[in-house]
């Protein structure tokens, strides 16, 4: 049975750890694309009433000018980070003309992969570094790629929670010392341990993309002129019978280069040794793009990845960085300060685009990640993760479907039942920290997603899709109209309508400020960010 180690369990179920679990972490960046009102992708520039997309706290853009990325500060509670994310929305579409939100992952109609406009942040060198960044993905990967849009999910634990979960981690310590000939520092326990929760969700993330799939289907013109191995499901849609999240396969961010790139989540040392690697170093492919023609540039570099971000990953360790300084940096500086969760859809039926309840089952399914065992990884596991992960996002609500556990197979029900309990255990925790039954109850609600795949976000947007006679386009289109008029009916106070102006007022002014204060050429500073890899 895999539940949580007994030792850490009993540590957090104390009155001064409750105290701390009631005050755990999150934030949500959340990507949507503009739309025009025919449903097209939008060809407009990222309008001023949200400010700099450089500079702006919580309104920016992602690849391209038409993909808004909508960015909630840090909370300490679930219910005022989603109030806090429907505000930004609320702010948006009281400033969109003639514009939606596109309400799904898998993205609207598109035209030419030219006619897919790519981001623009400024003249500063950041500004320029950015925008070639985005360049280099559409020469890479294609525009179409890159106009897929998520929810990325930032979880931390409280500081206060680290000594308490070190004290019961005897034989973590006793190991430690008998290698190291020393304790272990608190900060360098805090690193492994979110690495552990790190290897726990790449393992069984599988039960996310089940669970909260919502990308069974795309618009026909996303895959116009390409191969692939979807089945009509109307004369303009795309799908699979039995698929979750479409995004998160081979349709998704995906990059058959860096299938040789195995990043080792054992140690930060390794992992900042791997990824410092392939930043460093040419690859073939790209090389025959080139860095720049006739003085424009095409790429950052020809390496496999041109920074970080370019690496798709399901989760990726956190710190926030220093003015100029890399995230592999950061990193080895003073270690992993929170994960970054990138698999989880957009929900189409909810305005904001997810939950309260995938929130809270969320920090439950992150909290066991964390407490339970987590044994180093291999090259077999790494295999059977994307075998795994393959499986559920093409055949996830398949009837019998069996996955690859240790060289074994089984079922993807019967796994699913004991990490299931795994998490009960962590959800009745944090009910009993914020004195609630909610996690306890979003936990219910993913149980009988588990029981019945019928009621999944996958499989309800095919169901309603076919009940409908609409196609993908259609009846997303109709999705973003009923969102639209949701916060269209809910408009912001005058006081926080007020603090939004400002925010964009002031992001033009702090633009301003970087592109005035900018020192040397674009080709020294990235030369100086390059060599900051060289001093890891």
């Amino acid at each position: 049975m895999l539940l949580p180690q007994t030792a850490r369990l009993t540590a957090l179920d104390t009155p001064l750890a409750l105290e701390q679990l009631a005050k755990l972490q999150r934030g949500i960046e959340k990507e949507s694309l503009r739309i025009a009102p025919d449903g097209k992708l939008s060809t407009q520039p990222h309008p001023k009433a949200f400010g700099s997309a450089l500079s702006h706290p919580r309104i920016t853009t992602d690849f391209s000018e038409a993909l808004m990325e909508l960015i909630t500060p840090v909370h300490t509670g679930i219910d005022s980070c989603l109030e806090e994310l429907s505000d930004i929305h609320r702010y948006v579409y009281q400033n969109l003309e003639n514009e939606l939100l596109w309400t799904a992952s898998m993205p609207c109609i598109l035209g030419d992969d030219e006619a897919i406009p790519v981001a623009l942040f400024g003249s500063s060198n950041t500004a320029k570094m950015k925008s070639i960044y985005r360049v280099g993905l559409g020469h890479r990967y294609g525009r179409r790629m890159q106009t897929i849009a998520g929810i990325h999910y930032n979880f931390s634990i409280p500081k206060a929670l680290w000594p308490l979960l070190q004290d019961s981690d005897r034989d973590f310590n006793a190991a430690y010392r008998k290698e190291h000939g020393e304790d272990c520092s608190q900060e360098d326990y805090q690193t492994a341990a979110y690495f552990g929760l790190i290897r726990n969700f790449r393992r069984y993330s599988w039960l996310l993309l089940y669970l909260f799939g919502a990308a069974p289907a795309v618009c026909g013109s996303f895959l116009a002129g390409q191969e692939h191995k979807l089945e009509k499901l109307d004369e303009h849609s795309l799908y699979l019978p039995h698929s979750t999240s479409l995004r998160m396969g081979d349709l998704g961010y995906q990059s058959n280069a860096q299938q040789s790139l195995k990043v080792c989540y054992n140690l930060l040392d390794n992992y900042i040794a791997t990824l410092s690697e392939a930043i460093t170093t040419s690859h073939p492919d790209y090389e025959k793009i080139g860095v720049q023609n006739n003085g424009d540039y095409k790429q950052l570099s020809t390496a496999l990845l041109q920074i970080e971000n370019e690496f798709y990953s399901p989760i990726r360790p956190k710190r926030v960085t220093d003015s100029g300084e890399i995230p592999l940096g950061a990193l080895k500086r003073s270690g992993v300060e929170y994960v970054e969760v990138r698999c989880i859809d957009v929900n189409p039926f909810e305005p904001t685009g997810i939950s309260s309840e995938q929130v809270h089952f969320l920090d439950a399914f992150l909290l066991f990640c964390l407490i339970a065992p987590s044994p180093a990884c291999d090259d077999q596991t790494y295999q059977e993760i994307g075998e795994n992960q393959a499986k559920v996002v093409n055949r996830g609500r398949e009837p019998g479907l069996q996955l690859a556990d240790r060289g074994k197979q089984r079922s993807l029900q019967n796994w699913a039942e004991e990490l299931m309990q795994g998490v009960a255990s962590t959800a009745r925790l944090l009910d009993k920290a914020n004195q609630s039954d909610r996690y306890s109850a979003a936990y219910g609600e993913a149980l009988k997603s588990l029981e019945n795949p019928d009621n999944t976000p996958a499989a309800r947007l095919i169901s309603e899709m076919r009940e409908s006679g609409m196609g993908f386009h259609q009846f997303t289109m109709s999705l973003a109209q009923q969102h639209q008029q949701h916060f269209v009916d809910t408009p912001l106070a005058p006081e926080k309508l007020a603090k939004f102006e400002q925010q964009s007022a002031q992001s033009f002014v702090d633009q301003t400020a970087i592109e005035a204060e900018q020192t040397g050429s674009f080709e020294q500073y990235l030369a100086d960010f390059y060599a900051q890899y060289d001093q890891l």
